[in-house]
């Protein structure tokens, strides 16, 4: 009921209503947004500060990108690991039996040696790398069999196979430098070839758990051999790069000295293949 002392009709409240009604949502002029996602999305601020991040993240990965290479040679690293099915057998049965092989020459394309699996003799480290896994799983089971087996016994285990794997590169290392030898023959080609031992040590193990002491002996002798053997055909083509490259032997006290250091490197990786699976076998 309207005031019949009022003369004219009080429409302020409406109106007033009504255009609160109109610029509640927006605001000077914007919209309202229906989340503070979209709310922080909308912010001019919070999109620089977006561009911004995005672009410092990119810089980041392309100096990563550049600079990995010198501590971790990542691109080295995948030629190693560039196998397949059909290599790894055929690198397996090489290394039981390598008497059968004739052609040991590593194969190369434009200067480059092309990828493991469309070469055997081709170094790599797919194989030594299962290996040494497996070799102390392996070694984890003779002991639980014996009823040995402890955490630490299983970590002493696998870190004394990996010191001796360090300190066989370093004195091979030390070795081509004294003797001064011209070779293309890496560091990473180093830890390949001596990781290779694992998969006979495997397998006299696997044997001795099996068929016992003589089943060991006969199965380890078997890969010392081949081991040995393996490692002279492959090595001395790497030490002796002169007298392959010239097709002639090298003569001298210096060829000697490289022959005397393939034949030491192919003799201890046998001593070792003993050292670290004999108390495993009882």
């Amino acid at each position: 009921m309207a005031d019949p002392h009022q003369l004219f009709d009080d429409t302020s409240s409406a109106q007033s209503r009504g255009y609160g009604a109109q610029r509640a949502p927006g605001g000077m002029g914007y919209s309202n947004p229906s989340s503070p996602q979209e709310a922080f999305l909308a912010d001019p601020v919070s999109n620089m500060a977006m561009v911004c991040g995005s672009t410092l993240a990119a810089q980041g990965k392309e100096l990563v990108d550049k600079n990995i290479d010198r501590f971790i040679p990542v691109t080295k690293l995948k030629y190693y690991f560039a196998v397949d099915t059909v290599y790894v057998g055929k690198k397996l049965g090489l290394l039981v039996f390598p008497y059968l092989h004739q052609d040991w020459e590593v194969q190369y394309q434009q200067d480059t040696p092309v990828a493991p699996r469309f070469d055997i003799n081709a170094p790599d480290l797919y194989i030594p790398a299962m290996a040494f896994i497996t070799y102390v799983l392996v070694a984890g089971l003779a002991l639980g069999t014996q009823d040995r087996f402890s955490p630490d016994l299983l970590g002493l285990q696998a870190s004394s196979a990996l010191a001796w794997l360090t300190l066989e590169v370093l004195a091979i290392l030390l070795s081509l430098y004294l003797v001064t030898v011209n070779t293309d023959l890496t560091t990473i080609d180093l830890v390949a070839f001596l990781g290779y031992k694992y998969v006979g040590m495997i397998g006299g193990v696997l044997m001795g758990l099996l068929c016992g002491k003589i089943g060991y002996y006969l199965v380890l002798g078997w890969c010392c051999v081949s081991i040995f053997v393996f490692m002279i055909r492959t090595l001395r083509l790497k030490i002796l790069a002169e007298a392959a490259a010239e097709g002639v032997p090298v003569r001298g006290a210096r060829n000697q000295l490289r022959m005397y250091l393939t034949m030491a490197v192919a003799a201890a990786q046998p001593l070792l293949m003993y050292w670290l699976t004999f108390h495993l076998v009882r």
